[in-house]
């Protein structure tokens, strides 16, 4: 999509109107007009980022306050699952206020938030979403993500890459596995093979970014991989270290 000033214009009332017709169809008691309302007095003078929390806070208030409930409602309203590599955000931009909800309400009800993340990254992304869990839940997150890691879905194999990023950007590091990065490491030596570019980029980025927090470690893992005469592996090691120089 466009940079973030330009699709803040993106979030204000037509995702309102958006996400109201949908979840309407399964949820006919959701109060479209109040909705619609609140965001129109608020969203004016918010950011992207802002006008996203804003949309999850109002899902909370007029969506059934029981969590597994809500996340059921909008869990119908996804639709289909995006096949490509691409359209994340230019297509399924919508998505993310329920990613966002999930984020910030469901840290309490770990399976039902991480089925909902699951589905949700099957057509936006849950790589902010699932960062909380990591941090509270992290053996329990770390073993969901390296079942994912394995899914033959590759939006599930690149988010076990992407939400363990400790440098994501547009969101806070991930310090829990900076000083001890085995469990992440192990992971993306499930994923070093991988055919999808995109899921190949995901690894890359996270070497990139463990090379600036605990280069040791990192360098070490990509002198390992470098024995490697998979070509997926050797790309990985290359994008990884196109801006920082390594020597193995």
């Amino acid at each position: 999509m466009e940079s973030e000033k330009g699709i803040t214009k993106y979030f204000g009332v037509n995702l309102a109107e958006i996400l109201s017709n949908k979840i309407l169809i399964v949820y006919p008691k959701f109060d479209k007009k109040s909705y619609i309302k609140a965001v129109s007095i608020q969203c004016p003078k918010l950011s992207y980022s802002q006008r996203i929390d804003l949309h999850a806070q109002l899902l909370c208030q007029y969506l059934p306050n029981n969590y597994q409930e809500a996340i059921n409602i909008l869990k119908q309203i996804l639709g289909e699952e995006n096949p490509s590599e691409t359209g994340m955000f230019a297509i399924y931009y919508w998505i993310m206020p329920i990613a966002k909800y999930v984020e910030i309400y469901g840290l309490h009800d770990f399976s039902v938030s991480m089925q909902a993340i699951a589905e949700i990254t099957k057509r936006n992304t849950g790589e902010y979403a699932v960062r909380p869990f990591l941090r509270k839940y992290p053996e329990k997150t770390i073993e969901i993500l390296s079942l994912w890691a394995q899914s033959e879905n590759f939006h599930l194999r690149r988010l076990a890459s992407e939400g363990t990023r400790p440098k994501l950007p547009w969101s806070t590091k991930l310090d829990i596995f900076i000083d001890n990065p085995e469990p992440v490491f192990k992971i993306l030596s499930i994923l070093k093979e991988d055919n999808i570019r995109f899921v190949q980029k995901s690894v890359a980025n996270n070497i990139t970014d463990y090379l600036k927090v605990n280069y040791e470690s990192a360098k070490e893992l990509l002198q390992l991989w470098s024995k490697s005469n998979n070509k997926n592996t050797q790309w990985i090691i290359k994008y990884s270290t196109r801006k920082i120089s390594v020597k193995l």
